[in-house]
């Protein structure tokens, strides 16, 4: 079989999620066998529903999709279902695949390095096949669902945030991996320097167009590319403009002459039309959300949590570490650690208030980003979660908020359920606006947000005035933050 043949084809498809959501219009594009490429589109443009397109979870309404004859396809899922909770994770990797195999651990073994979640200490790597996917933190669970497509060794992977919740070393890994990956690889994420190491193209979700547009390049290259584009269109625009302004004018001073000037007057105005016609609908990917404030809360002691000591686990083992921290009121600080050692696990204690060796002033108001947003209410609408947590229930006020981050009133009405997890994110920072906390505690608060947000997120909470904790693997994001001491799980 050739490898410039089409492994994956869409024909003139046509796809609607829900009523008057189109997602693709007449679109057509191919992916050759072998090619490795990013699926770009702003959040919620559609992606995750593009590869549920490819994997037949949907059916277009219009077209067709056509995948090459006995391709098998993999796609790390974002969430793990309730009902694998409870599976071992010999046997959740096992659920993978069709077939039993009865040589699956070696196997095993190998993703699990891939990863960055293999057990080094001997006693535990004997039972760590056998340990309940529950018991494992909600990023150790991420990087499960990773590993559970790359054991299938798949003709395509499609992978969504696969960097999310992989520290340094783990990205490292990965992308080694997918580097020497054979077989065709499409990938959603922000990460440019992961994309870069082995990428060669992108898809691009244009939400202006409804098509899927094809660019040679690395992610830099078709960023830069796309911007140029937004530019010349703007200013065809705007020459545009010139010229219809100028030929109204002109169409009415000469329909007023009455006679033979009406005839010009038509000509004009059907230039106008056309001109009209010519403009081009500039895409809405270069926006960028509005700087914001997070609003501190008021009249706090200057002590506004203590902490006597917090747990870790060393090679999957937990360990007590006695501790001696006191945050006071505007102080910032970083938790920093290798994945799996427990950082998530802290920030959940220290966002109930009341963890053990924990102590938070009374009256605080904390606000949690969560990585998973399992905080949010997914049947809630935005409309009411954001409604939710205001002292003073002012709609106007939550919709001014809530258009600084491009949530529209399309969207406002949307269960937090159905958004794309860069929404989703979208919201949690609106929420946290209105919800003006004391202390405010994040939890890897890049993922799944488009790259040209993140610097105005990293000035809001440089500039935030309240006590702050703060996780990510983002150097270059927590450089642009007030960072004022730093906390080391992996201390000895």
């Amino acid at each position: 079989m050739s490898r410039n043949a089409g492994i994956i084809s869409f024909n003139n498809v046509s796809y609607e999620y829900a009523t008057d959501k189109p997602i693709l219009k007449e679109t057509s594009f191919s992916v050759r066998r072998g090619a490795k490429l990013t699926l770009m589109g702003q959040n919620g443009a559609g992606k995750t529903t593009l590869f549920g397109l490819i994997l037949g979870t949907y059916t277009p309404d219009v077209g067709e999709i056509h995948i090459m004859p006995r391709t098998s396809i993999a796609v790390s899922r974002q969430v793990i279902p309730r009902g694998e909770m409870k599976l071992t994770v010999r046997d959740f990797f096992q659920k993978c695949f069709a077939e039993k195999d009865y040589a699956i651990d070696p196997k095993i073994d190998d993703v699990l390095e891939i990863v960055n979640l293999a057990p080094k200490n001997e006693k535990v790597k004997e039972t760590f096949k056998d340990r309940l996917i529950e018991s494992f933190s909600g990023g150790q669970q991420a990087r499960l669902l990773l590993a559970s497509a790359l054991i299938q060794n798949p003709d395509v992977l499609l992978l969504d945030e696969p960097t999310n919740n992989l520290d340094t070393a783990g990205i490292e890994y990965l992308t080694e991996f997918l580097k020497a990956y054979s077989k065709t690889v499409i990938v959603i994420s922000h990460d440019a320097e992961f994309l870069n190491a082995f990428t060669e193209g992108v898809l691009y979700l244009n939400t202006q167009t409804r098509t899927v547009e094809k660019y040679d390049g690395n992610y830099h290259d078709v960023v830069a590319e796309i911007a140029a584009r937004v530019i010349k269109e703007k200013r065809k625009n705007a020459q545009l403009e010139k010229e219809i302004q100028a030929n109204k004018e002109k169409a009415n001073f000469f329909a007023n002459k009455g006679g033979n000037m009406r005839a010009v007057a038509k000509r004009m105005r059907e230039q106008v039309e056309d001109a009209e016609e010519n403009k081009v609908e500039v895409r809405k990917e270069d926006r960028t959300i509005r700087p914001f404030t997070i609003p501190a809360q008021k009249g706090n002691p200057l002590e506004i949590l203590s902490l006597s000591s917090y747990r870790v686990a060393r090679d999957h083992i937990l360990t007590d570490v006695p501790c001696d921290i006191t945050l006071k009121r505007g102080e910032h600080m970083q938790i920093i650690g290798p994945n799996g050692i427990g950082k998530t696990t802290l920030l959940e204690s220290l966002a109930s208030g009341h963890a053990d060796g924990e102590k938070v002033a009374d009256g605080v108001e904390i606000g949690y980003y969560r990585q998973d947003f399992s905080n949010l209410d997914f049947d809630q609408s935005v409309f009411d979660c954001l409604m939710s947590v205001m002292q003073k229930k002012v709609e106007e006020d939550m919709r001014s908020v809530a258009a600084g981050f491009l949530i529209t009133s399309e969207v406002i009405g949307t269960k937090i359920g159905n958004l794309s997890e860069g929404q989703k994110g979208l919201v949690a920072f609106a929420r946290l606006v209105l919800l003006q906390p004391g202390l405010l505690i994040l939890d890897e608060p890049t993922n799944h947000i488009n790259f040209r947000h993140i610097p105005v997120i990293a000035k809001a909470l440089d500039e935030y005035e309240g006590t702050m904790i703060l996780v990510s693997h983002v150097p270059e994001f927590v450089s642009s933050i007030r960072i004022d001491t730093v906390l080391d799980l992996d201390r000895k």
